[in-house]
């Protein structure tokens, strides 16, 4: 039987997809040499949105998150998904190259690389950097729906990207947009461009289809697909690994996972979640509205919010319907980050002020100007960006002038001068009083792993719901009464 590879993305993608990134390094540890073992042919660890969520809220130190988590398995290679580190929608070449030596010295051995116009140029200096450090490149080329996203627009892209010489190609649908029929017209095409260069297939469940677009996938001949665990899995995240398993040893395929010793795994996600209230995925029904609207499970959060700020959440499916006209007037963005979040907050505004472009937001003016890449004056509607372009503000913003710094440069002007790289690195991105409260914390402890119906964890559980003062714990000849110490 044939044998399909698997990328593990529960520790990245299933953690930002369902946890919003709130999974510990102290939590991966105890399964990192389970995971490890089973036969993967890679995992994901990390993506740059992580640094700052890592260091800011849960006081930890990224690159301590790759070593640790290498440090426990060792046989499989650990993945970084990046999209690049942008000032004023501008790499700052010097820092991209820091990036890359920082994570491979960490352990990072590939890396999927986006570029969210799937631009060459994009590609192009983020995988030479990654290269030039040792890490190995997967293109990610993303699918989207538009006029302009043709059959042709993707043979391209792949034409584009084999230029660079990449170690893999990465077809990937983080909208989960993808159905059957297109999967069928796209991936031979994609194949018989790419010849020797392995395609892997990344999808997600938003829509209900991942998974049978991933097993069409692999009928039509990809042989590296990405998966998560459960309760990391469906939902707004990638496909089950058990399900997809099953469902190609019955269409004759080979796994080369030990899924058997997965199960623990598994179980030990599922009590994380019932302790921490954290989401469980489930599979999803099929979601026609996806196709119209195409903004993201987390960007439809973020609008959501920004509604029930000025009380107009009732007005969600209105800021959804007018994202599809900024959307085309914008010249059919992708939407990913950051893209989607200009047009999903662009949408918002125009909602709540009642007048289309009335307001327009700083992203808003810098998208038309340019700032964030793409063929902008080719495809927005000129009207449009007329109108944005007219104000005052925009004469402000139009004079943002962007230069290519040195590292020298750049360490004088964050203050980082006799800094190591990696504290260089953090502290360009982030507050250095966000980096000094996560350095007085210290390591990461690993997470209990002790069952998630045990004693301990319903005594915790118990003392963190309202109202309870005391518990009280009974049997023949014993009684234990815990309670808080300002409490009657």
């Amino acid at each position: 039987m044939e044998k399909i590879e698997f990328v593990d993305v529960t520790l990245r993608d299933g953690n930002q997809s369902l946890w919003a990134e709130r999974m510990s390094t102290g939590m991966m540890l105890p399964m990192a040499s389970v995971i490890d073992r089973a036969g993967f042919a890679g995992v994901e660890l990390l993506a740059p949105s992580f640094i700052g969520k890592l260091v800011r809220d849960l006081r930890e130190d990224p690159f301590e998150r790759i070593r640790r988590v290498r440090e426990a398995g060792g046989r499989t290679p650990l993945r970084i998904n990046a999209g690049g580190l942008n000032v004023f929608g501008t790499d700052q070449h010097a820092m991209v190259k820091l990036f890359w030596r920082v994570v491979a010295k960490a352990g990072i051995e590939e890396a999927r690389i986006s570029d969210p116009w799937n631009n060459p140029e994009g590609w192009k200096l983020r995988a030479g950097a990654a290269a030039q450090a040792g890490v190995r490149p997967i293109i990610n080329i993303t699918y989207s729906i538009s006029p302009r996203h043709s059959n042709d627009y993707y043979v391209n892209a792949t034409r584009e990207a084999l230029k660079l010489r990449p170690f893999r190609i990465c077809l990937k649908d983080p909208g989960g947009l993808l159905t059957p029929e297109r999967t069928r017209e796209l991936v031979p095409l994609m194949l018989a461009e790419a010849k020797e260069v392995p395609i892997e297939f990344h999808a997600h469940c938003s829509t209900g289809l991942g998974p049978l677009c991933l097993l069409e996938a692999v009928r039509l001949g990809l042989r590296i697909v990405n998966t998560a665990l459960p309760p990391l899995a469906d939902d707004a995240s990638l496909p089950s690994l058990f399900s997809v398993a099953q469902n190609l040893r019955s269409m004759g395929f080979e796994t080369g996972i030990d899924e058997e010793s997965l199960l623990p795994v598994e179980a030990y996600f599922t009590g994380i979640a019932q302790r921490e209230g954290f989401p469980v995925g489930r599979p999803v029904q099929y979601d026609c509205a996806q196709y119209v609207h195409q903004v993201p499970g987390g960007m439809i959060s973020n609008l959501r919010n920004q509604l029930k700020e000025v009380g107009a959440e009732h007005r969600l499916p209105a800021a959804l319907e007018e994202a599809v006209r900024v959307r085309e007037e914008f010249g059919y963005p992708i939407m990913v980050t950051p893209l989607s979040q200009f047009v999903g907050s662009q949408a918002a505004v125009n909602v709540m002020t009642g007048q289309r472009y009335a307001q327009v937001t700083d992203q808003t003016i810098r998208y038309a100007l340019g700032h964030f890449g793409g063929d902008v004056a080719e495809h927005m509607n000129p009207e449009i960006r007329e109108r944005i372009l007219n104000g005052p503000r925009a004469k402000e913003l139009s004079q943002i002038e962007f230069k290519q710094l040195s590292e020298d440069q750049i360490r004088n002007d964050v203050g980082a001068e006799g800094l190591d790289e990696e504290n260089f690195l953090l502290r360009y991105l982030l507050r250095k009083d966000d980096i000094e409260r996560m350095r007085a914390v210290g390591p990461a402890h690993a997470y209990p792993s002790g069952s998630a119906n045990g004693v301990p964890n319903l005594i915790e559980a118990l003392a963190r719901s309202a109202g309870s003062n005391s518990i009280s714990i009974e049997r023949p000849g014993f009684r234990l009464t815990l309670g808080r110490r300002d409490a009657p």
